[in-house]
């Protein structure tokens, strides 16, 4: 018996709901502490502590974005490695990947801590709300580090199989953020600084533990900084995955970083229900998110094990699966987008302007699995350089375009939000084409090894 089984052998569509169901619950619970800072903040802090938090988002997502790419590289290229059986350059991807991750973070924290203001005034960012926008990102980054630790373990974790240890580590840690929270915001007076503390201290949480416990199984895949375990070969293979899937949701960001700055030109009523609104697309994405991770864990390892018959059905299955929780999460967020918004404002104005936004978006998530679990499939199969440069035409170039083009010409909310669905329409096409070229090649290099 080895960890690879469950992955390698059995039923796909059984085998990739029971991985992706403790991934759900850990994006689920992760996206739900979030949300804690946002709705005690505009609870407890009022409508002006909610839009510099929520101006934030965007920003927020384009460093971190990198961080869990950099992540799931690192779980794709562990996977090929567990499902070939070679032990030996798993525990030193292992043991490599800590490093490179830890590298990341202190970047990307410098990044962020000394950058908040430029990139903030880049954006447009409402004058009222920039200099609690400012403090939230100085403190908030801090952690960055420590996050790029829990997704570097979350990665390796994944690659084997282990699904539910990261949730419990990430249940402890999401707990404490919200006692926290509401620490710092209601008996501190700290707002803004409050939870931004909190979220910092949460995430240093779950990297202790999920560092820890990769040290326990440094005999198989874990972290032991042996000197033979350090290796360019490693690294080079880490970077070249790791770093375009970082990219590529980077680049995400960077596109939305011109979206917020349109919303940003509406009155900050609209600013204020755009930032309680964006709360669910980090809900539904994260939850189809794991079926991506699914799609890449299960493709590297039946690639790497020589499983032909399985590779190609472990996307199909994945890429189901993705869409249907898409479009069943966007359907209730259209049924239940008052109560929804409710957690985070009670301002009826702001309640409304961020109704329209889930009415619009609600009925387009399920279309985006037709392009991220295609860029996962290639990233199982070794390929993340081309889906990158895919994601930045696709996305990035083409939502720059139409921003200077159709909603320069409109100037309207609807707009803006619909650029949405046309650039997953656009890079999921482009995706597809790219993959089905992809896959032929890499079943061909497989069949000597076919019975």
């Amino acid at each position: 018996m080895t960890v690879s089984n469950p992955m390698t052998q059995g039923s796909l569509w059984k085998n990739i709901l029971l991985f992706s169901l403790p991934l759900m619950i850990t994006n689920v619970l992760q996206v739900l502490f979030n949300m804690a800072d946002i709705a005690v903040v505009g609870r407890f802090a009022g409508a002006a502590a909610l839009g510099s938090v929520g101006s934030t988002a965007q920003l927020v997502a384009l460093f971190t974005g990198f961080l869990i790419g950099v992540g799931g590289g690192i779980n794709a290229l562990a996977a090929r490695y567990a499902g070939a059986g070679n032990n030996d350059s798993l525990r030193a991807t292992g043991t490599t990947a800590a490093l490179i991750s830890l590298s990341f973070g202190v970047l990307v924290m410098g990044a962020g801590c000394f950058g908040a203001r430029f990139f903030l005034e880049l954006m447009n960012t409402k004058s009222e709300l920039i200099d609690g926008a400012v403090l939230y990102l100085q403190i908030y980054f801090l952690g960055m580090p420590a996050l790029a630790a829990y997704n570097y373990g979350n990665g390796m974790l994944n690659a084997m199989g282990e699904t539910r240890r990261p949730l419990y580590y990430l249940l402890a840690a999401g707990v404490l953020n919200v006692v926290l929270n509401l620490f710092f915001v209601i008996v501190c007076d700290m707002a803004v600084a409050g939870v931004a503390l909190a979220s910092i201290l949460s995430q240093y949480l779950s990297a202790a533990l999920i560092l820890a416990d990769l040290f326990r199984h440094r005999r198989l895949y874990g972290l032991s900084f042996a000197r033979r375990y350090l290796r360019g070969k490693n690294a080079r293979e880490i970077l070249l995955l790791g770093v375009p899937a970082g990219m590529q949701n980077a680049i995400f960001q960077i596109a939305n970083l011109f979206v917020q700055a349109g919303v940003n030109s509406f009155d900050t009523v609209v600013v204020e229900g755009t930032a309680a609104a964006t709360n669910a697309d980090a809900l539904v994405y994260d939850v189809m998110a794991a079926f991506y991770v699914a799609c890449a864990t299960f493709m590297a390892q039946n690639y790497g094990a020589g499983r032909r018959d399985r590779v190609l059905k472990s996307y199909f299955v994945s890429l189901v699966y993705s869409f249907g929780i898409g479009m069943l999460l966007g359907v209730s967020l259209v049924v239940f987008g008052r109560q929804f918004l409710a957690l985070f404002t009670t301002e009826p104005a702001v309640i409304e302007t961020g109704l329209y936004r889930l009415q619009v978006m609600g009925l387009c998530y399920g279309v985006s699995a037709f392009m991220d679990c295609t860029i996962a499939a290639a990233r199982g199969l070794g390929k993340s350089v081309v889906p990158t440069v895919l994601v930045i035409l696709g996305s990035c170039v083409f939502r720059i375009l139409w921003i200077f083009t159709v909603f320069a010409y409109f100037r309207t909310i609807t707009s803006l939000y619909l650029l949405y669905v046309f650039s997953w329409t656009l890079t999921a096409i482009l995706e597809t084409v790219y993959f089905v070229r992809c896959y032929r090649q890499q079943m061909r290099a497989l069949e000597p090894h076919s019975a």
